[in-house]
């Protein structure tokens, strides 16, 4: 008995060994591959995960929206302390001027600065009338109406899009550019000139004989060197940053239109972001966008100073009577803006602003 039992027992015991080597081997496995793994479990606890912003925008870094992206990165990562990274991706290394309002939409990006012309079509036509010709005299003039109840009014209107606006930011006045002398209102006829997509300032450049061309800012340089396009109009920065000035021969310092920026957020994302959070970024907002509108003027001139200095354009610089001519030759896009710009709004931003009815 004691020999077969010891037989049996040695014939079993041989592959129960085995099993249970075989058994320890794979939890020794499993331990070590949880211990590998354990670091970047805790990485993704919520309470360490940073959250991640992504600020999209189409200008160069150099810009005043550029440098203003970078000090909200800044003051959002320190103030919350790393809890927060904004990653900001300028000179539409992530989208154009067409695809990031769709993107930010979508969820792809949460967070953009892009011209008030951009959210015609999220926040309604309303915001168009920033595209006016002639419509503010001068930053104040503006800022009277941004910083006001006007300015807050139009900025709730994108919520029901899925966006939240969190503030103004300045570029400036806008100019022209073309491949030819751009001096009386006639010179237009027949050019091809850039514009961003903005059903006012389609009208503004019909309205001067001018064919109106909608493109992405990165795609105009291009446009300009081939001759797909013969002028643009943009602030003195922007054309500065992007070399517009190397394919152009002459610049009209017309001072006919405000270029504004808008930042947003994809609502839902910043709905969901914890109250302690949310205010922290409200307050770096603020300090980003005091900065940003206190380098805007003084860039611009800086700007303008440069495209002198380049020797590349001739700069004319409109009188008192070739100005009244272009606001007269202008007057009409008031009246057909009134298709899409809510009935009494250019008329209290007049009262705002202090100009005449």
């Amino acid at each position: 008995m004691n020999t077969h039992k010891q037989s049996y027992q040695g014939r079993a015991s041989s592959p129960a060994r085995r099993s249970i080597a075989a058994l320890l081997a794979v939890c020794a496995l499993v331990a070590s591959q949880a211990a590998a793994t354990l670091p970047v479990a805790a990485a993704q606890a919520p309470a360490q995960v940073p959250i991640v912003i992504q600020f999209s925008h189409v200008v160069t870094a150099d810009t005043p929206k550029g440098r203003a992206a970078l000090k909200f990165k800044e003051l959002a990562e320190a103030r919350t302390a790393g809890r927060v990274r904004v990653e900001v991706y300028p000179n539409s290394q992530l989208y154009k001027d067409r695809e990031e309002m769709d993107a930010l939409k979508l969820g792809a990006v949460q967070m953009l600065a892009p011209s008030l012309s951009k959210l015609a079509g999220f926040g309604g036509g309303d915001f168009e009338v920033f595209d006016l010709p002639f419509l503010f005299k001068d930053h104040a003039a503006y800022h009277k109406v941004v910083d006001g109840s006007i300015g807050a009014q139009l900025l709730r209107k994108l919520e029901a899009r899925g966006i939240k606006g969190l503030a103004y930011w300045d570029n400036g006045f806008k100019v022209f550019t073309a491949n030819r002398p751009l001096e009386s209102v006639h010179d237009f006829q027949g050019l091809k000139i850039r514009v961003q997509a903005s059903r006012t300032l389609v009208q503004q450049m019909r309205q001067l004989g001018s064919e109106p061309s909608i493109s992405p800012l990165i795609n105009v340089y291009e446009a300009l060197r081939k001759g797909d396009l013969d002028g643009e109009e943009n602030t003195p920065v922007n054309i500065y940053s992007q070399r517009l000035h190397e394919v152009q021969s002459s610049l009209t310092l017309s001072r006919h239109g405000y270029l504004a920026y808008a930042v947003i957020v994809n609502k839902a994302f910043w709905d969901r972001l914890p109250t302690d959070i949310r205010s922290t970024l409200e307050g770096a907002m603020r300090d980003a966008t005091a900065y940003q509108n206190g380098l805007a003027e003084t860039a611009n001139t800086r700007a303008l100073e440069q495209l002198k200095a380049s020797a590349k354009l001739t700069i004319h610089i409109p009188d008192a009577e070739q100005l009244a001519q272009w606001r007269e030759a202008l007057e009409p896009v008031y009246l057909a803006s009134q298709a899409w710009i809510t009935p009494g709004l250019i008329a209290a931003i007049k009262l705002a602003t202090g100009a005449p009815p």
